[in-house]
């Protein structure tokens, strides 16, 4: 009994050694925590935080810093920055990059230029120790982008540029650090600044050229195991920061860089990326969370006046240069109240880089205890008023954006949710298939996607059905990973075409999904035939779909409209779902119509207020339709816009196009659209 109470003694000694216990432990904060305190308002990010600080060695002890702990909390830091990467909407980006440049030099020089002068002259430290400082007040960590995330806003352009200025910051930041450590060393030469360039350029190159490449291979060979998709991206996650940390710079900027590397291969409403985001909130994060709270040591306020008025001093700094910089985007941006206070809320945490760079620095010699202990506070002061700031701005805003598309939803003919149904035919496909209306659906309608087996009215009609059903277990798995609702449906006809249009009617389908004929013969008969009964058998919008490989992989939609295309009923339905298309793949949207129809066009676009690019080409010798041949690269999606008999847009040469795709870009992926 005594050895048995030695062993339990053993166990339960603070601070905890067992790894499974201190695993079990942190798990158990991560679950209740934020539970606990739902009630009292505070957000989750600082409950995290303070659990941390109770737990940690400068609290009751019952946890110490260790390498398990530091792994993990590695990993959070470096999933944050990934995740930051993946969620950008890259075509605003790139629209928004010079913003980003704006705000990254506003948030990088003006604490910087209000620092030094407090640490030189206030604080009377020396040039090295002032620069070094006042260099961490221009770094941030994007502590609160979970709360943007979660709350769906990551995709507003004020998100978009203050992560795009982070890693402009925090790049700027490590690298004086690099340089005063040089002259602090005496090794600040010409061969210091060939090897930095020289190693920025060499990695900047795999991520961008080399990765991107290696991904799309992988999934394309790979489409079919998906839970290796998931171990692959890790992969690439932590190889980046490694050779990011080779080439002289931080890891989280190579995770931000894979991520953004990855960016267009991943579609922001696919099952892999909710399995990282749901991964890493639930586990790595908050692991991260409460790492940085076990680093605050709050007896560092009570050792002296010295220490708190160091500590004083640098938060208020820090806090005030991040205002500032907000501020001044606001101005030159003319943004809004709630946008200047989300890039406030997303900028003005500090953690990773700030504590990179003084423990650097405090190792180095270069600056003094005070300073890191008054860091260690403005850590935790700043990641409170980050936190409360973001959350406070970012439910606002996403109010505000649900209330405009109410607004939006309330003026539009069609005030209800959509529904989108699947007509089954080769299951072989039908992964692509439901992977395209998962991308292409109304992400505010609480519809599931239909998914309909017709099956012939006989003795075996329920048999039939049965083996249906089981059948599309697998296809439910991959949407419930996407969280997308799916509904299976049946009918009994004799006639496919109309089981099709009756169950349309029933369930009042906004968009029917059909998959493209795989049987071998003459095309012409084919679609003239099989599927034109289908098309005309109901009145909904239709797209018949084939997609050579997996959708991220595509780089461009390249879409063929005919005249008087914008006198037809669906006009501006399919457009938004080309819009969106674009925007879940990242991919520009080249347009092939005549002037007055692309004019039309570019009226829905402003409408949408949309980000993606369209470009306009000129076409009218619809007689010569393969001339657009030239025009089509490899990773097209070709979409054509079609019509039924007696459209306003219908022409006699429309039937024949499918068979002409067929034939000439059997290779491609392709559309047909009629609305």
């Amino acid at each position: 009994m005594k050895d048995f109470l030695d062993i339990l003694h053993h166990e339960f000694e603070l601070p905890l050694s067992n790894p499974v216990m201190v695993f079990a432990l942190i798990l158990l904060i991560i679950l209740i925590s934020p539970i606990a305190l739902k009630r009292l308002n505070i957000p989750g990010i600082i409950v995290l935080i303070i659990s941390g600080i109770i737990i940690g060695p400068f609290g009751f002890g019952i946890l110490e810093k260790s390498s398990a702990i530091d792994l993990f909390s590695t990993i959070g830091l470096l999933y944050i920055m990934f995740i930051a990467g993946l969620e950008l909407d890259m075509n605003q980006f790139k629209a928004n990059r010079n913003k980003s440049f704006l705000f990254g030099f506003f948030t990088f020089i003006l604490p910087l230029t209000i620092g030094f002068p407090v640490c030189f002259y206030l604080l009377g430290y020396d040039f090295n120790a002032s620069f070094l400082t006042a260099s961490m007040f221009a770094t941030h960590t994007l502590l609160t982008y979970p709360i943007v995330s979660r709350l769906k806003v990551s995709k507003n352009e004020a998100v978009a540029i203050t992560v795009g200025g982070t890693i402009l910051t925090d790049t700027a930041v490590l690298i004086i650090l690099a340089v005063i450590m040089g002259n602090h060393e005496g090794t600040l030469n010409v061969a210091f600044w060939q090897r930095l360039i020289i190693s920025l350029a060499i990695f900047s190159s795999i991520i961008f050229l080399v990765v991107p490449r290696i991904a799309k291979w992988f999934f394309t060979k790979m489409e079919t195991e998906k839970h290796s998709h998931y171990i692959f991206v890790l992969f690439v996650v932590f190889i980046a920061a490694f050779m990011a940390e080779l080439a002289g710079v931080e890891p989280i900027i190579g995770a931000f860089l894979a991520g953004l590397a990855l960016n267009r291969l991943i579609p922001h409403s696919s099952a892999l990326m909710n399995r990282i985001e749901f991964i890493g909130n639930s586990l790595f994060i908050p692991f991260f969370l409460i790492s940085v709270g076990m680093l605050v040591d709050i007896s560092v306020i009570f050792s002296g006046p010295t220490a708190l008025i160091v500590a004083a001093t640098l938060s208020v700094v820090a806090i005030f240069g991040k205002w500032l910089a907000a501020f001044f985007t606001q101005l030159v941006f003319r943004y809004s109240a709630l946008q200047r206070k989300v890039i406030f809320g997303l900028s003005s945490g500090h953690a990773a880089a700030t504590l990179a760079v003084i423990i650097v620095g405090y190792n180095a010699g270069i600056i003094e205890e005070n300073i890191l202990n008054g860091t260690v506070i403005l850590i935790l002061v700043t990641s409170i008023v980050a936190t409360l700031a973001t959350e406070r701005a970012a439910r606002k805003l996403a109010v505000e954006s649900k209330e405009i598309s109410a607004t939006e939803l309330k003026n539009s003919r069609a005030y209800r949710s959509e529904t989108i149904l699947l007509p089954i035919a080769n299951i072989l496909n039908f992964d692509k298939l439901l992977e395209f209306a998962i991308l292409i659906k109304d992400k505010t309608s609480p519809n599931p996607v239909s998914i309909l087996s017709v099956v012939p009215n006989n003795e075996e009609a329920e048999l039939n059905i049965a083996r249906a059903t089981e059948k599309l277990d697998d296809f439910i798995k991959q949407a419930s990973a996407a969280e997308t609702k799916v509904n299976i449906l049946a009918a009994i006809d004799h006639n496919v075409a109309s089981g099709i249009a009756q169950k349309s009617k029933e369930i009042i389908a906004d968009l029917i999904i059909l998959g493209w004929p795989t049987q071998k013969g003459l095309m012409d008969k084919l679609i003239g035939k099989k599927m034109e009964r289908i098309i005309s058998a109901n009145s909904k919008t239709s797209f018949v779909t084939y997609f050579s490989r997996p959708l991220a992989t595509h780089k461009r939609i390249f879409t063929i409209v005919p005249p008087l295309a914008e006198k037809e009923k669906g006009f501006s339905f399919w457009i938004k779902k080309l819009d969106l298309l674009a925007k879940e793949l990242s991919v520009p949207v080249v347009i092939s119509s005549n002037s007055e129809t692309y004019a039309e066009i570019k009226k829905i676009l402003k409408e949408l207020k949309t980000d993606s690019p369209f470009k306009h080409k000129k076409f009218a010798e619809w007689e010569d339709f393969l001339i657009l041949g030239k025009d089509m690269l490899e990773d097209d999606i070709i979409v054509l816009v079609s019509a039924r008999k007696g459209g306003v847009s219908y022409q006699p040469l429309l039937p024949t196009i499918p068979a002409k795709l067929e034939k000439y870009f059997f290779n491609k992926s392709r559309i047909i659209i009629y609305p």
